[in-house]
């Protein structure tokens, strides 16, 4: 088990062992999630928006107008 201290300002540093198993380096940022049990967890934050451009499947659904949808 990994421990760390926190400083006067609020600080610590991620021991040696956590960072190499998540993969972390200099100026890479973590995010911090408190669960509604009490659990903190913190994760790698590896993915940027731009990233993400195009993982989203369009929608192949034809746009019918309104009017075209009246029955008389």
């Amino acid at each position: 088990m990994a421990e760390a201290a926190v400083t006067s300002k609020g600080q610590i540093t991620i021991p040696a062992e956590i960072r190499q198993a998540m993969g972390l380096k200099a100026k890479d940022r973590v995010v911090f999630t408190v669960m509604p049990d009490g659990t903190t967890v913190m994760r790698a934050k590896t993915k940027r928006l731009a990233d993400m451009k195009g993982t989203l499947k369009k929608p192949n659904k034809k746009r019918v107008p309104i009017s075209a949808m009246r029955h008389e």
